[in-house]
């Protein structure tokens, strides 16, 4: 009786401290799985499970060491070892905020003092006319950047396994809160606020467990494009500097921008609809859609509808910075098509606009087009979190 408590109490214990971080970290098999309700019980009841765990070994060690036989406590003392190694590497080595830090300092610099390559792609925020730009490679190692702008506080994320760049109102419930990185979910970067200890998803703003499971993080419109083309649009932006401290982390991400880092988690597959495919995702009235990326690529313009709602997608000469507009203006819908220096001719009215959508030569000059929130993604991260999304052929 007493070696059965022994082998489940040390099975218990292994099984407790390992599956805790298992499947929340992305090791084999663990983000295929729908276990995130399994995963946050564990989480939130590890002391308890550990006092479980104990007491049920606490008998058979006890008698062990009573009797005279030496096999027994050798491996007592061998698995003690195992487990004290365990429980070193799972809370201390493999979870998410052990391996992935918050920057020490924030500081940004303007755009004559910044030493960040132009063509750099950043998450480019605009708050009461104050601009500030997030270079990737900085935020993909952090994860978080938590920051204000023209008053309002922000939380600028990014996952760099799904491609996913967000920004939010760090707002929960009227307070202003803060976040840890706790995990993944199905390869996405997961958060844990700081009062109810909920978790959240980073690339959807929902709590999908916790107290909080179901609550909503209110988003933020943030662009994506190279630091060259968001100070040609807005050239007194602040942009964030590295800290120093973590400098070794930030060069790992260094080819990341163009997808050519060597983590398979990280590397874009050139070709089209591949799991780590580049996709240009769109919701509109509350459909999801689809755009591959080497289709933009291509034609450089892609006029479309969602929800019998116009918009046109555009790629700038850079072929990095795109762009998602309205297109239906006054009385008619425009068709766009890339035109010289970088600008777009529409072709309804045969009128001249630049990339940040406003009009710069015809009766319309001045106007500006509605802009529609866009993100560069991963195709298995796009399908996974809109499953029902639409594509663009």
């Amino acid at each position: 009786m007493k070696s059965i408590l022994f082998i489940v109490g040390v099975l218990w214990l292994f099984a407790a401290e390992i599956l805790r971080v298992y499947f929340i970290m992305p090791f084999p098999g663990s983000q295929q799985m729908n276990s995130i309700d399994l995963a946050y019980f564990i989480s939130t009841h590890i002391v308890l499970l550990r006092l479980i765990g104990y007491a049920l070994i606490s008998y058979p060690i006890l008698e062990y060491f009573r009797g005279k036989a030496w096999f027994p406590k050798l491996i007592v003392v061998l698995l003690g070892i195992a487990y004290i190694a365990i429980f070193y590497l799972f809370n201390y080595r493999f979870q998410a905020d052990k391996m992935f830090y918050k920057a020490r300092h924030q500081w940004f610099a303007n755009a004559n003092n910044d030493t960040t390559n132009k063509n750099s792609l950043v998450i480019g925020v605009v708050i009461n006319g104050i601009a500030k730009a997030y270079p990737l490679q900085i935020i993909g190692y952090h994860h978080q950047i938590a920051d204000s702008i023209g008053g309002e506080p922000i939380l600028v994320t990014y996952c760099t396994v799904c491609r996913t760049g967000r920004v939010y109102s760090p707002e929960v419930n009227g307070k202003k809160e803060t976040f840890r990185l706790v995990g993944m979910d199905h390869f996405n970067a997961m958060f844990e606020d700081s009062t109810t200890k909920s978790w959240w998803r980073q690339a959807t703003g929902e709590a999908i467990a916790g107290p909080l499971k179901g609550k909503q993080l209110k988003e933020l419109p943030c662009n994506q494009l190279t630091l060259a083309a968001w100070l040609m649009e807005y050239p007194n932006s602040l942009i964030l500097q590295p800290d120093e401290k973590f400098k070794k982390q930030y060069a790992e991400l260094k080819n990341y921008d163009k997808g050519t880092v060597k983590s398979k988690l990280e590397k874009r597959d050139a070709a089209s609809w591949k799991p780590k495919s580049w996709v240009v995702g769109i919701i509109q009235h509350n459909k999801a859609k689809a755009y591959d990326w080497n289709t933009l690529t291509q034609q450089q313009v892609l006029n479309d509808e969602i929800g019998n709602e116009p918009i046109a997608i555009v790629l700038e000469s850079d072929t990095a910075s795109f762009h998602a507009f309205h297109t239906d203006f006054g009385n008619n819908v425009l068709h766009f098509q890339k035109y010289a220096n970088n600008l777009l001719i529409d072709t309804t009215t045969h009128t001249i606009w630049n990339m940040a959508g406003e009009c710069v030569e015809g009766p319309s000059k001045g106007a500006r087009l509605q802009p529609v929130q866009c993100y560069q993604e991963f195709w298995h991260s796009w399908k996974t979190f809109h499953p029902n999304t639409l594509v663009y052929l």
